[in-house]
């Protein structure tokens, strides 16, 4: 260690733990007495290298570009790197002075001033199709200084609710003390602690050309890189929860309470009806009884499929708000999807219709919440008032999400995407009976794209996205704030220059974690503080939440303590490797081998209705009809949306003529009407045996020719 700092961490260790000593005041006493002995002893050494510099107003100009001029610090968080450009070309070193608006005694440091630099690279996520982080110019020629444990915790302990200015000053080469450059910044520490981890996924960004209208960011063989990680910001690193899942799971929430997660889990085929529910505690695990499937659930009232998009746990954690398709609109006819090779802004997607449903555990019934069940409208991003009395949601006029000859857009925010914005509305929840939804003044009929609610725990505020079009994760993206019953919505200070979005409040409202990309396309976490006027701080990067390569998203506070949350464990999603598995068997047409692989999957999952359904149209194109019938019928049972079996067999005894047709023109050798039959078998599935027999039979006709 720094020799000139043992005397200040001996102070703050007695600092610290005068709060566990009996003669506590005692010993606050003489720390701080070390602590202030310490800092005018180095406020002098600190002067002798400043003279110059008091004495001369003609210098060069020290930029910091962060931390930010009025910056606001958690008391629990790391110290932070601060970065700064320099326009004097002969500076060798720095100092950094720190005075305290609290008339207390100065701290001084030195620093070599080292440039800036990449972090740690996740080899993994390395691909042709996006590009490893690098400095902008800008970045490149700044300087940095990152204060040591021991210092950061000292001007921390003396900014409270009181001002520090940071004076950056540049020593020239060759000339000692000869100051050549300065700039400043101030900054303060608040009360306020976080007091709670945050809750984030973890995405590689790997573009990868897929269907049209299917929502896939990634490619399959890519999920297995997500995870899913918890920050504690007094810590200098992340934790993490869970990896390595064969299926998409993304939007994810928690009761107010903290006792109770939900996530939105794709299951396979692209099907986006899968929601997984459980109690939180340090180790969960997953289990197929925690994931249910709104198209499952037997109510006839509302539509048995649902968008996979922002589910939210009531306050209490009894209710799941989610939005389901509309009784009459298709899924694929129900958003706007677009997936780019841009791995900057690699997808735009947001709903065109939709209702509102809602999910009640203790009955197990969901229903169509009136007042945001109308099919005029598409009724989206729904969150709850922290009492559970409120539901607040975004709207617009339902549409088609694309016109007839409409030109595919090649980027976020070209003006070919479908153009629609969203207004905000409150309504009563009501014991689920809704009401009438009311616009939100501020957050409504502005000419821009209002969405992505969340209401700060006191329930004053609502903070939301304000966009040119659609919602979420938008180049031009930006938080706003406006009083929950409506009134005048004001642009946050922690904005930054490119995309803020995925914002949660800190369960004592005083902080909001959100998402940006304005320091590297790779996204990252930022934080700000949250006065009880609503007025935000700029910016504060959480920094090391993953590799420089990888992108976080979707951050919330939990509230539990750091250690509240150690893993999750998803043997619900061990059934979507063996389906992933099957799938590509039988696309190499080994229909024997995916028959298996389906039967492994029904013996993790009795009620997996996609397995059922495979094996029992396997089975049946097999002549094996009345074991697969029985598969069929069975999947029909678990998932109403599953193929009717009484279609699926008038199929099958078509395909099964076929067949027939196509053995005897081989057993004839008649290739020309083999190939016939066989394009009719070939359109269904993937058979390598009739490939194989085509092949045989025109090797066959070619050694009978003269």
């Amino acid at each position: 260690m720094n020799p000139e700092l043992i005397g200040l961490n001996q102070g703050l260790d007695l600092v610290k733990g005068a709060a566990t000593m009996r003669n506590a005041k005692v010993f606050l006493t003489i720390g701080l007495a070390v602590v202030l002995a310490w800092s005018t002893i180095h406020c002098r050494l600190g002067n002798r290298g400043s003279v110059f510099a008091q004495t001369h107003n003609d210098l060069a100009a020290i930029t910091v570009d962060y931390p930010e001029d009025g910056s606001i610090f958690p008391p629990e968080i790391t110290p932070p790197t601060f970065i700064w450009q320099d326009e004097s070309n002969a500076t060798a070193a720095w100092t950094i002075d720190v005075s305290f608006s609290d008339g207390s005694p100065s701290i001084h440091f030195q620093s070599p001033g080292a440039r800036p630099r990449i972090g740690e690279i996740d080899p993994r996520c390395v691909s042709p199709s996006n590009e490893l982080p690098a400095l902008t110019p800008r970045q490149a020629t700044a300087h940095t200084w990152t204060p040591t444990a021991a210092a950061w915790q000292a001007i921390k302990l003396r900014s409270k609710e009181h001002a520090a200015t940071i004076t950056i000053t540049g020593v020239q080469t060759g000339r000692p003390g000869a100051a050549v450059s300065r700039g400043t910044m101030t900054m303060e520490t608040s009360q306020d602690p976080v007091k709670a981890p945050i809750f984030y996924r973890d995405v590689p960004l790997i573009p990868s050309k897929g269907e049209k209208g299917v929502i896939q960011p990634l490619a399959k063989q890519d999920l297995p890189l997500l995870a899913w990680r918890l920050r504690d910001i007094g810590q200098p690193t992340s934790r993490l929860l869970l990896t390595g899942m064969h299926t998409c799971a993304n939007c994810h929430s928690f009761s107010l309470d903290g006792k109770t997660f939900g996530m939105d889990i794709d299951g396979p085929a692209n099907d986006k009806g899968l929601y997984a529910l459980a109690a939180v505690k340090p180790r969960m695990s997953l289990q197929n009884k925690d994931v249910l499937s709104w198209s499952s659930i037997k109510d006839n009232t509302a539509s048995p499929s649902r968008i996979g998009f922002m589910s939210q746990v009531s306050p209490d954690g009894r209710y799941i708000l989610t939005m389901l398709r509309d009784l009459r609109a298709q899924l694929g006819k129900s958003y706007y999807l677009v997936n780019f090779q841009d791995y900057r802004f690699l997808q735009v997607f947001y709903p065109t219709r939709g209702i509102l449903a809602w999910y009640d555990r203790v009955t197990g019934k969901k229903q169509p919440l009136p007042g945001a069940d109308d099919e005029r409208f598409v009724q989206t991003n729904a969150v709850w008032s922290p009492d559970g009395k409120f539901v607040v949601f975004a709207r617009a006029e339902a549409r088609a999400p694309e016109t007839p000859g409409q030109k595919i857009p090649r980027h976020a925010n070209d003006p070919e995407e479908t153009q629609i914005k969203y207004d905000l509305y409150r309504i009563p929840f009501n014991g689920g009976k809704g009401g009438v939804p009311v616009p939100i003044e501020g957050a409504s009929n502005n000419g821009m794209s209002n969405s992505f609610p969340k209401v700060s725990p006191d329930g004053r505020w609502i903070v939301f996205v304000e966009s040119r079009n659609a919602q979420l994760m938008r180049p031009d993206s930006q938080l706003y704030i406006v009083p929950f019953e409506g009134g005048v919505a004001r642009r946050l200070r922690c904005n930054t220059p490119l995309m803020n979005s995925w914002h949660s409040f800190s369960p004592n409202g005083r902080w909001m974690v959100f998402s940006s990309k304005s320091r590297s396309p790779y996204t990252q976490m930022f934080l700000t503080h949250l006065d009880k006027e609503g007025n935000s701080s700029p910016a504060i990067l959480i920094d090391n939440a993953t590799a420089a390569n990888r992108a976080v998203n979707i951050p919330e506070f939990v509230n539990i303590p750091s250690n509240g949350l150690m893993e999750i464990d998803v043997p619900a999603a061990d059934s979507y490797r063996l389906l992933d598995i099957a799938s590509d068997l039988v696309s190499q047409g080994k229909i024997d081998e995916a028959v298996a692989e389906w039967k492994g999957v029904l013996e993790m999952d009795p009620r997996n209705a996609s397995a059922h359904n495979n094996l029992g149209a396997a089975l049946t194109m097999q002549g094996k009809t009345a074991e697969g019938m029985k598969h069929l019928r069975e999947a029909r049972e678990i998932d109403p949306l599953t193929p009717d079996p009484a279609e699926l067999e008038i199929t099958f005894q078509l395909q099964s003529y076929y067949r027939q047709q196509f053995n005897a023109a081989i057993v004839s050798s008649n290739c020309t009407v083999a190939n016939d039959y066989a394009q009719k078998l070939l359109t269904t599935t993937p058979d390598s045996e009739v490939n194989r027999a085509m092949k045989e039979c025109a090797a066959k006709q070619t050694r009978l020719q003269p």
